[in-house]
């Protein structure tokens, strides 16, 4: 039950996941968008909340709000297939919210991998889509190996760049294994999200590790304050002598099969994140593969290799070894001790003041008992 505090992170309040579920979706109703939609937006957030990712969770309403408000999105985009060849196909996104997008092209992967083993879609034209594990969540629910990935608003200096000219770029790849185990991968190519050097921020720190950000001109930084003022972050593994060229190579991987592939936004190009009312036009890449096509007991398999990396000797007796995925298990645990979705009070006083600013009724909380 240790989701409560790992991480760092505290909680004030309990909310139960329906009562979440209806706010969102009056929210995005009330801010242009129809109640399919809504409906959409709010899997996708609390999707990421139930796993303990809140960067890409409830936090994230209120910039999706204002790209309707804006008419930055598209409220009634309806994504339409304009190739398909085989196992692969290719979507205009219709600049519709981008968990409508992703949804539309993760159905679409799963129908053609059960169809040719293996669904390859990509998308243009698209918006900010939540937590690429979602969409492998998607597949993995329906017996594939799912991947997902993304082209974002460049944060990233590129290895002995002086412009940041990358966006985080995550890509996740989600497979069932038995008795309802996952691997499930769900990544950035950054060393870490902007959101962590914001937090170190507001604590007022001093730095931050090595590795995590850099100044307006790409040279590494400590300093939060500098990193936030016209820096930005380091790809994974931070400066060259580290490794930061494989986390470039990575983020450029993604821009190549979302961006470029896509006839999207790439690179540099795509738009300034939350500063900007112009459209985002993001590429995105959706993978299904069926495991039948290959060496039988695949999910026993996975399940066995997956033990046996939990298993392996900790170099701390107090910090097991975990597989990708295990954390979101260990916060799901907690929100089932706790009756419902746990949030910081400062979350939940955003929303608060959201529901006043769009006139939308408010949900009941309750305290949150620590186990």
């Amino acid at each position: 039950m240790e989701a409560a505090s790992e991480r760092g992170f505290d909680y004030h309040f309990v909310v139960e996941e329906k009562a979440m579920h209806d706010f969102i979706v009056r929210s995005i109703v009330k801010a242009g968008a129809d109640e399919s939609q809504g409906e959409s937006v709010a899997r996708m957030l609390l999707y990421a909340d139930s796993r303990g990712h809140f960067s890409h969770g409830i936090n994230r309403l209120q910039l999706y709000i204002k790209d309707l408000q804006t008419n930055t999105c598209n409220s009634k985009g309806k994504p339409k297939i304009l190739k398909q060849k085989g196992g692969t196909a290719f979507v205009d996104g219709d600049n519709a919210l981008g968990s409508v997008v992703g949804e539309f092209c993760t159905e679409l992967a799963i129908s053609l991998a059960k169809k040719h083993g293996i669904g390859w879609v990509t998308a243009n034209n698209s918006n900010h889509f939540g937590a690429a594990g979602r969409y492998g969540h998607l597949a993995a629910d329906a017996g594939l190996i799912g991947f997902a990935m993304t082209n974002t608003s460049p944060l990233v200096f590129p290895t002995r760049a002086s412009q940041k000219a990358l966006g985080t770029n995550p890509l996740a790849c989600v497979a069932p294994a038995e008795n309802g185990d996952h691997f499930a991968l769900d990544m950035a190519i950054s060393t870490v999200s902007l959101g962590k050097v914001e937090v170190a921020n507001r604590k007022e720190k001093e730095a931050v590790p090595h590795g995590w950000g850099a100044n307006s001109k790409g040279v590494e930084e400590q300093n939060p304050k500098v990193i936030l003022d016209k820096g930005g972050l380091l790809p994974l593994g931070g400066i060259e002598e580290r490794g930061g060229y494989k986390g470039s190579g990575l983020g450029m991987m993604v821009d190549l099969l979302c961006g470029v592939l896509g006839g999207a936004h790439f690179g540099k190009n795509v738009r300034a994140w939350a500063k900007s009312h112009t459209k985002a036009d993001l590429g995105q890449c959706f993978i299904a593969l069926d495991p039948e096509c290959f060496a039988d007991g695949f999910a026993q398999n996975l399940k066995q290799f997956l033990d046996e990396m939990r298993n392996l000797e900790p170099t701390d007796p107090k910090l097991p070894v975990r597989v990708p995925g295990d954390f979101s298990k260990s916060h799901g645990a907690l929100i089932a001790h706790s009756g419902g979705l746990v949030y910081h009070k400062s979350q939940i006083e955003q929303l608060q003041k959201l529901a006043k600013d769009i006139d939308a009724p408010f949900f009941d909380t309750k305290p949150f008992q620590k186990p």
